[in-house]
């Protein structure tokens, strides 16, 4: 059997676990891990607090530092309200493509990335492989979250990660952090005829509002000279306010649903730091002044940290080398990179498939970038010595 027949194989398996991000990763985590295991990996299984989701950790090759992560996530995004022709969690091959959920995000990577593990045991050498398979990517990188704090109390050190998100077999080595936020207000409901008598939770969301827009304009002033992205500023975007009952009830509760892309670290704290006194030094006071019940709460959703481009990337050259490519680029999208980033790993995301074809129906993936993908793979088993 060819690499790309027993790649294709386990891949028709993973598309037929329907890990939604809202559903259980278990099963899907049990087959990685039996398929591992008997490859020759060390595995260990991180479950979740709820015990219906786990992230899985597995090793080829001395336990040292410095070792190299094949990264990815196991859950999917859903299928309700999409008008897919097959079924989603059943793959199906045509014209050379592999349709099915996950095909290109991410399982198509995850598939060859296991594939390989038998070569890679054959080629063990001095540095290890490491394959790091997550939960709930979709939702706020909570998986990758919560296995780089595992990793640091059992004072496991890689070196190197390879994020294989849909790239085309592109090297990125930057893209925007992604930060989701649901702010609370609430205040005093009561009859719209007197209104100086309640405090209107919509009308201080929408004084919030307001400020995110200032903000918004202010972060086009702080652009990195040079910087890549597009738009090539921290970019902020209001998404919903929600709030009110009826036409004549002052509203008592209230929230704005809102997001930030970060191109820098700073930018995030400078947001925070100026909506937390507008706050708590404009807003609460005069809320309070007549309820001093009313609160003004920031959930966040997801708060995942940007993959920021550096000058000395090991990974980009060990991707450089195995791929041919000497260029980098950067993407609006989000990953799991800048996680693994902050514990200290150099990182790129690379890996088969079009971002294109993500989160659609008919989601595909082609089989000459599964190939591409493999023969990465072959070359880098080759380096572990």
């Amino acid at each position: 059997m060819t690499d790309l027949e027993h790649t294709k194989r386990i891949l028709n398996d993973l598309i037929s676990f329907p890990t939604i991000s809202s559903d259980s990763n278990l099963a899907m985590i049990d087959y990685l891990s039996a398929r591992l295991t008997e490859a020759g990996a060390r595995v260990e299984v991180f479950g979740d607090p709820s015990g219906t989701k786990a992230n899985l950790f597995a090793t080829i090759g001395p336990d040292v530092d410095g070792g190299i992560v094949l990264s990815g996530h196991t859950d999917v995004v859903p299928v309700a309200d999409q008008d897919w022709t097959s079924d989603p969690f059943e793959m199906v091959e045509r014209d050379q493509l592999l349709f099915g959920r996950g095909t290109c995000d991410m399982k198509g990577f995850i598939a060859a990335a296991v594939a390989m593990a038998p070569t890679f045991a054959e080629a063990a050498g001095s540095r290890p492989i490491h394959f790091a398979f997550t939960h709930d990517e979709e939702v706020g990188c909570i998986g990758a979250q919560a296995l780089v704090e595992e990793l640091r109390k059992r004072d496991i050190r890689p070196g190197v990660t390879i994020i294989g998100e849909p790239t085309s077999m592109r090297i990125i080595e930057g893209h925007k952090g992604c930060c989701e936020y649901t702010t609370h207000f609430t205040g005093l409901e009561g009859h719209g005829a007197n209104p100086d008598l309640g405090v209107n939770a919509v009308e201080y969301a929408t004084r919030y509002v307001s400020r995110l827009l200032e903000l918004r304009e202010a972060l086009k002033a702080r652009t990195p000279p040079g910087s890549r992205f597009v738009p090539p500023w921290t970019s902020i975007n209001v998404g919903s306010v929600i709030g009110g009952v009826a036409h004549n009830v002052i509203a008592g509760k209230a929230e704005v649903e809102w997001d930030m892309r970060p191109v820098q670290k700073s930018d995030a704290a400078f947001v925070h730091d100026d909506l937390n006194a507008y706050c708590n030094d404009v807003l609460l006071p005069a809320m309070r002044a007549v309820h001093p019940g009313s609160s003004i709460t920031t959930e966040a959703l997801g708060d995942v940290a940007g993959l920021e481009p550096v000058d000395d990337n090991e990974a980009f050259e060990i991707v450089s080398a195995l791929t041919g490519s000497n260029q980098a680029d950067v993407v609006p999208f989000g990953t799991e990179a800048g996680i693994f980033q902050a514990m200290g790993m150099s990182v790129v995301v690379c890996g088969p498939g079009s971002i294109e074809q993500a989160h659609k129906p008919d989601e595909f993936i082609a089989l000459d970038q599964l190939e591409q993908c493999l023969e990465m793979l072959r070359r880098l088993a080759h380096r572990l010595d």
